[in-house]
């Protein structure tokens, strides 16, 4: 058989190592070089290792996920006041639905009920995103409760964000809670002698008072001291409590109130009519010859010097011969007055 003969009925017989499979599937794909399948094994790695990357890193919270605000719960241990004023929500509310939340929040899964979350940071954040209708962004972490309060306070801190009074009433917090001074110390970034000075601000003003008043940004520690330490005088703090049951004080300010309540702070009491009571000192002819008040601290005699000049003169002078008089009439052992 010459080559021609061959080669024609190669044409139309099958070669004996392709046989046909007997259950009419596909036949093996030829096999292909060593280069090709090494490429392919390296980028199936190379995914994987990205999933396995990405896995870790949600687990650890470095990805923000999407939540729905209303299964997050605020801290146990808030570090912000309630926000009485609108404007400055109602500006982050515009800046979310107009360019989206920019920055994540950070949550941990509830300790206690299951399905929920309880955030470190972000709550104005939750709030707009609840009144906007859509889901927040957030870092899902494993936090202790000390890892809690630190987190929130360092984020607050590095933005300068809580004001005097805030700081104050949440290092309190920490130590009703139980916490080391040295977690307070790191959650407010500051050193152990401030830490005191929180505290004792904290402690020293009632905290009806201090909602009241609000967040007072531009009120620093020395203003929130000297009302401190004003409220450790009774009278004083039957003015400032007073002043804050007014009508029109829940439409000032924040700033606005506590001048108002350190106003009331400072007043002597002679200022303040409610304390005072008075009544005139006539001459057994009727003519008034002075008047006198009385607060709970004093009692303040006064004439008056168009009229009855001369009589003050005359009544100063005889001031210490009229005490000795009146002491010589107390019984030994009640001389309480003096």
């Amino acid at each position: 058989m010459n080559k021609r003969t061959e080669s024609i009925r190669s044409m139309f017989s099958v070669s004996a190592e392709e046989p046909l499979s007997a259950d009419n599937k596909p036949s093996m794909l030829p096999r292909v070089s060593a280069g090709p399948v090494r490429s392919l094994r390296d980028t199936f790695s190379g995914v994987e290792r990205e999933n396995e990357e990405l896995r870790a890193r949600l687990s650890s919270g470095h990805v923000a996920v999407e939540l729905d605000p209303n299964l997050i719960d605020p801290s146990p241990l808030a570090d912000r006041f309630h926000e009485q004023e609108a404007a400055p929500f109602e500006a982050l509310k515009a800046s979310m639905r107009e360019r989206g939340q920019e920055v994540p929040i950070l949550v941990r899964v509830h300790p206690d009920v299951p399905g929920r979350y309880q955030s470190a940071y972000g709550h104005r954040r939750i709030r707009a995103a609840k009144e906007l209708g859509v889901a927040v962004k957030a870092f899902v972490r494993e936090l202790s409760n000390e890892n809690l309060v630190v987190a929130q306070g360092l984020e607050n801190s590095a933005r300068e964000d809580l004001s005097f009074i805030e700081r104050a009433v949440f290092a309190a917090k920490l130590e009703n809670a139980g916490f080391q001074r040295s977690v307070v110390q790191t959650a407010l970034s500051v050193d152990r002698a401030e830490v005191s000075k929180l505290v004792s601000v904290a402690r020293a003003i009632p905290t009806d008072l201090v909602h009241a008043v609000g967040r007072a940004p531009k009120v620093g520690r020395g203003r929130w001291q000297a009302l401190a330490d004003a409220m450790a005088d009774n009278v004083a703090r039957k003015r400032v409590l007073s002043t804050i049951k007014g009508e029109k004080f829940p439409t000032f300010s924040s700033d606005a109130r506590f001048l108002a309540v350190l106003s009331a702070a400072n007043r002597s009491s002679e200022a303040d009519p409610s304390s005072i009571s008075s009544r005139p000192i006539s001459s057994t002819t009727g003519v008034e010859i002075a008047k006198v008040a009385f607060t709970e601290t004093q009692i303040k005699l006064t004439v008056g010097r168009a009229a009855n000049e001369g009589f003050a003169t005359f009544l100063i002078d005889r001031l210490p011969a009229l005490f000795d008089a009146y002491a010589k009439t107390v019984i030994p052992g009640d001389r309480r007055d003096q």
